[in-house]
């Protein structure tokens, strides 16, 4: 068990917007009998984040928890090191080197948390340093679980909306390695996406990617910002459209319901699961050298309400990464 009895987390004990986020002083958790303890090296501050902490979209509210979270410590993804086993378990001990990702919150923006989900967690493979670790988790456990509904072949066209995000970076980086052609849409950082692997990039802001008219195979919108209507015309005759958002008045479960049915073009909407088999193509890509996380900056805990406040602006690009731990691997 730890030595310390407190710990400095991120706190908010009922949904707020992200300006309200503090840091407080807290008691170690300490593990249940199947839980671990884990210290918290690093974790990232991401779209789920965002979620967890305004309650928003409500839907969200449902597993987070009703009226209030059921955790006042946010954060949903991490990079660490078992610091405490409970008393009946043995898959892991002190001192594994450990990441994982629990969409409706573990509370990881602390310096300890503990947790009985085995499903959602593994060993960090040998070679694997602590940030690319952690800026490799959320974004790419989404557009794998995504990428992984289409039916893709090598020089197969796909459109990536959002080429700057943790979703969109990982997308394009996630079909080169599996001979797509990929054209992606930013809005700005052109250079950045290039370096990323894209064969093509268009300024959103600048130019008009609505005249690429039945050029793709698949269109994946990896922020949200766009429509089955507005992108079908780009789709091949049998093309697939993939959002990582619900869409206005959450048409799209409802279209991909509908377009089973109807219609050569179809939406999926897919609800990303097994996170461990993601973790498992993650550790993969990182050590074949396939994957690099695109990073946009590494903050403090003490500055997690700005941190919040400026991912939750739209402007990140990439990953912002929250620094817990001076322990590093």
């Amino acid at each position: 068990m730890s030595p310390l009895k407190s710990m400095k987390a991120a706190f908010r004990d009922h949904y707020v917007s992200t300006d309200l986020v503090q840091v407080r002083t807290l008691p170690i958790p300490e593990p249940k009998p199947k839980e671990i303890q884990v210290k918290v090296v690093a974790t990232t501050i991401n779209r789920t984040d965002m979620a967890v902490v305004t309650g928003w979209p409500w839907i969200m509210r449902l597993f987070v928890g009703l009226p209030n979270p059921k955790s006042p410590v946010p954060g949903t993804d991490f990079v660490g090191v078992i610091s405490a086993v409970g008393s009946n378990e043995k898959g892991f001990k002190i001192g594994d080197k450990v990441w994982g990702f629990i969409d409706n919150g573990c509370g990881s923006h602390a310096e300890y948390f503990c947790t009985s989900s085995y499903s959602n967690l593994r060993k960090i493979p040998d070679g694997i340093d602590w940030k690319s670790a952690v800026g490799s988790i959320e974004g790419v456990h989404y557009a794998y679980n995504f990428i992984n509904k289409m039916t893709l072949h090598p020089g197969n066209n796909v459109l990536v909306i959002g080429g700057t995000g943790a979703i969109g970076s990982a997308a394009i980086q996630i079909l080169k390695s599996m001979g797509v052609l990929v054209t992606a849409i930013s809005l700005g950082h052109v250079d950045r996406v290039k370096e990323l692997g894209a064969d093509r990039v268009i300024d959103g802001s600048q130019g008009d990617w609505t005249q690429f008219v039945g050029q793709f195979d698949a269109v994946f919108d990896a922020v949200g910002k766009s429509r089955f209507k507005i992108c079908k015309p780009l789709l091949k005759e049998n093309g697939v459209y993939i959002s990582s958002e619900l869409g206005p008045n959450w048409e799209n479960p409802f279209l991909a319901i509908k377009s089973g049915f109807m219609g050569k073009k179809k939406v999926k909407f897919p609800v990303p699961t097994n996170v461990r088999e993601s973790l498992e193509e993650i550790g993969q890509l990182l050590l074949k050298g396939k994957f690099h996380p695109l990073i946009d900056k590494t903050v403090a805990l003490d500055e997690i309400s700005k941190a919040y406040t400026y991912v939750h602006s739209g402007k990140k690009i990439g990953n912002v990464i929250l620094e817990i731990s001076q322990d590093k691997f």
